[in-house]
């Protein structure tokens, strides 16, 4: 349940995904700027602090280095209902979110989204490799290595010191 699948990737900047219309992202544009990884849903307990935060996170930080990378997910108890679309709509108007809203993946199971086999593979949590629920984060640095993994319970405010040291900001 736990064994971590091992991929040939060494950077998150080696992998390509969809973006919430189904056009492909090269993750290689982001580059030299440190990411938030979150898989994200619209129905979560933890939904109306974890966006909050990630959009009060992105605009401190967006102009230093930081991206925030959110891909919704339907695994969790289905708290992802909607299309792609949807998810994106309801970031972007409720919380203001102006930080990309990705493509509905799966983040367990056999078609995990190749990405976050990449994550999973390099920071294993609470339940080994597999990912526990909504807005688990992943810290990754600016040559696309992971650093650190959270889970959900971590808000993303508690992690604003990894991100500024990450950044190479001043604490």
């Amino acid at each position: 349940m736990g064994a971590s699948e091992s991929v040939p990737q060494k950077s998150i900047h080696e992998f390509t995904v969809k973006n919430s219309k189904g056009q492909d992202v090269d993750l290689s544009i982001y580059k030299g700027k440190v990411l938030l990884v979150v898989n994200v849903a619209s129905k979560c307990g933890f939904t109306d602090s974890n966006y909050t935060q990630l959009t009060d996170l992105y605009n401190k930080y967006k102009d230093k280095g930081l991206e925030i990378l959110a891909f919704p997910c339907n695994q969790f108890l289905k708290q992802e209902p909607g299309t792609s679309q949807e998810a994106e709509q309801f970031a972007c108007t409720r919380y203001k979110a102006e930080y990309p809203i990705f493509h509905k993946v799966r983040v367990n199971g056999p078609t995990t989204e190749p990405a976050y086999k990449f994550l999973k593979s390099n920071k294993s949590g609470f339940l080994g490799s597999r990912i526990k629920w909504n807005f688990t984060k992943f810290l990754v640095d600016k040559d696309g290595l992971v650093l650190a993994r959270y889970s959900p319970t971590t808000s993303p405010l508690a992690i604003e010191g990894d991100i500024k040291k990450a950044l190479g900001v001043d604490t």
